[in-house]
């Protein structure tokens, strides 16, 4: 008789006994226990994310994950159903797109049947629009230069000048003897610029100069030289460096100033020059009969008067005469 106990059951059904019942496959959750479950997990993972920092502003989590609940709880509640092996969902509301913003945090996202949600948040990266703009350098900007003195000089419109030499004396004479020379000294010299460390010279080139560079054509230059002391006895009362001289100087000047400084070409663009040199006769020059020498000279200094409109009246500057910029000492000594 054989020992059956070591030898397995066989899998046959017995004649005459009721069949196994056949396992079936394990069932899967219904489609609204799997959104109530994918919802809850994702509320879950919301809430991690909010207890671990604060969200941006701008989210775009934070803005499509409120739209996403009512979709899921619809879900859940019978707003899908099933027909066959597909399954019509539900569409959340169309979500108009927003601009990105500079600083993004990545919402955590959860799948059904995960145990944990994990929260990334982007590095920011700063917004051009925040990012200054850089100052423009002050070297690259030329800085304009201040006009070097007497370059930009503005001359006086004189276009009539007139140079008068008197014969045998000095302002200072004049000034110095008031009753030999009464017309000089009360009325021309309150009345013009005295330069009285000038010489006769250059009184005689200030007045070229003044003809030449101010003013527009036509310019004009007229020299009037005192007539010259008579020879002999007659000419005794007006010998050079006498209280004579001085009188016949001033009353030479009291006829001839009238005339000029009355005219329109004086009065609109005029100069006149009045220095002191040494005026000689024909017999001593050995000129033809009638005819008159003027010579100046740069020593001593004998003075220099200037009459005109654009004269500063009864001034006794010091200011010297430049021959090498005669532009800037017209410039400085009329106006």
């Amino acid at each position: 008789m054989s020992d059956t106990s070591d030898n397995p059951t066989p899998d046959v059904d017995e004649p005459g006994s009721s069949p196994r019942p056949v396992k079936a496959p394990p069932r899967l959750p219904s489609t609204r226990v799997a959104a109530a479950l994918a919802a809850g997990m994702l509320a879950l993972g919301v809430a991690v994310g909010a207890a671990i920092g604060p969200a941006p502003e701008t989210s775009l989590a934070g803005e499509r994950i409120p739209l996403l609940l009512p979709a899921i709880a619809a879900l859940a509640g019978g707003g899908a159903h099933t027909t066959g092996t597909t399954t019509a969902a539900v569409q959340p509301p169309p979500v108009t797109p927003q601009p990105t913003p500079a600083a993004t945090t990545s919402a955590s996202t959860a799948g059904a049947g995960s145990s944990s949600a994990a929260t990334k948040t982007s590095k920011t990266t700063p917004s051009a629009a925040t990012t200054p703009a850089p100052a423009p350098s002050a070297a690259k900007t030329p800085a304009k230069s201040a006009p070097k003195s007497g370059t930009q000089a503005t001359l006086p419109p004189v276009t009539s000048v007139w140079l008068i030499t008197l014969s045998g004396s000095t302002f200072a004479q004049a000034l110095a003897q008031t009753a030999a020379a009464p017309y000089i000294d009360s009325q021309l010299v309150p009345a013009g610029t005295l330069l009285g460390g000038w010489s006769s010279l250059q009184g005689s080139a200030f007045a070229s100069e003044a003809a030449l560079l101010s003013g527009e054509p036509p310019q004009t230059l007229d020299s009037i030289v005192q007539p010259p002391c008579p020879e002999g006895a007659a000419g005794a009362a007006c010998a050079p460096e006498s209280a004579g001289a001085l009188s016949t100087a001033d009353e030479f000047l009291k006829a001839t100033l009238p005339a000029i400084t009355a005219s329109a070409a004086y009065r609109e663009h005029g100069l006149v020059v009045i220095t002191f040199g040494s005026v000689g006769n024909a017999t001593a020059s050995s000129l033809p009969a009638g005819s008159a020498t003027a010579t100046l000279s740069s020593e001593p200094p004998v003075g220099v008067l200037l009459l005109s409109p654009f004269a500063r009246a009864g001034t006794r500057p010091t200011t010297p005469f430049n021959p090498t910029s005669p532009k800037q000492s017209l410039a400085g000594l009329l106006h």
